[in-house]
């Protein structure tokens, strides 16, 4: 049976030791029946323990974290379970060395542990095209150039080379709806209009996008409306991009207030962290931090892969 809690206090409350973290866990995972994590067999005996389980058709023995983000972890669910709900609750997420102090675990530990939550939830994630009206736009990711070793600069990209240095994304937001974002190599139309193609349905009712010459050429597929932001124009009638910026500034606000930097290798799971807060805005407290449990099915990130250049 799910516990109830909508504060941290309540969180911890419900969950007083490791046993009731695993039953809870047991609930979501298993909310459609017993299965084996090793063949796939539904017909699985439990151990008196409470934590143990053996399938009938491979014999294979194991918990109910094998085949999750939890496999081997030395860290009880419970710091996990605290961990997941300081990661899904603040609107701007949390640092690894802020996470390491609250818990009680090294800043590396902390660090990993987030990139696997991070890892997890962009691997269960799956967004519908986007319809109604849906605005696209990029964004740029990074220390200014001028701040920068002459031989770092790098050469100037984006809109009038504002990204000089920097890392795109981009990003597509049904207005009332979902967004699906992610970091690129570039801007350049090929690049850009392959994402709208993949993210955003044809029948959708407006397709709302900037001057950026990357843009150019789809209102031969889509209801194509361009605000031309040079001129000072942002609102035309239902055309704006305001909803897409303002997801770009809870998302700057995470890595430049939280992280303060982010390298461009990572930059993508963070964007993917964003994204997975935005599209649950709606949902409780302990709505989003169930929906992450229900999202560590699958195969863990290993730290060597993490850190691999």
């Amino acid at each position: 049976m799910l516990q109830a809690f909508e504060t941290l206090s309540e969180l911890t409350a419900a969950f007083p030791d490791e046993q009731t973290c695993v039953e809870h866990f047991r609930s979501i995972r298993w909310a459609h029946g017993a299965f084996c994590p090793y063949c796939g067999g539904i017909e699985v005996y439990n151990f008196s323990d409470g934590r143990t389980h053996k399938c009938k058709d491979c014999r294979q023995r194991f918990s109910i974290k094998v085949g999750t983000i939890f496999a081997d972890t030395k860290l009880p669910l419970r710091q996990w379970f605290i961990a997941i709900w300081l990661i899904t609750s603040h609107k701007k997420g949390i640092a690894s060395a802020q996470l390491a102090r609250d818990l009680g675990v090294t800043q590396k530990t902390a660090w990993f542990m987030l990139h696997r939550l991070r890892y997890a939830a962009k691997v269960k994630s799956f967004n519908m095209p986007l319809g109604g009206i849906v605005e696209v736009d990029e964004t740029f990711v990074g220390g200014l150039a001028k701040n920068r070793h002459i031989g770092k600069r790098g050469k100037g990209r984006g809109t009038g080379g504002i990204g000089s240095g920097k890392t795109p994304v981009v990003g597509a937001v049904e207005r009332g709806g979902e967004v699906v974002a992610r970091s690129t190599n570039s801007v350049d139309s090929a690049t850009l209009k392959s994402f709208v193609r993949d993210h955003v349905s044809h029948q959708a009712k407006l397709l709302v996008t900037d001057q950026w010459v990357g843009y150019r050429g789809l209102d031969a597929e889509y209801v194509h409306a361009v605000i031309n932001h040079s001129k000072g124009e942002y609102v035309r009638d239902d055309a704006h991009t305001n909803t897409i910026e303002g997801f770009w500034s809870l998302l700057k606000r995470q890595i430049y207030g939280i992280h303060h930097w982010v390298s461009p290798k990572h930059l993508d799971q963070y964007v993917g962290e964003a994204t997975w807060r935005y599209n649950r805005r709606e949902a409780s407290e302990g709505g989003r931090v169930n929906s992450m449990l229900a999202a560590t099915d699958g195969k863990r990130l290993r730290y060597n892969d993490l850190i691999a250049k």
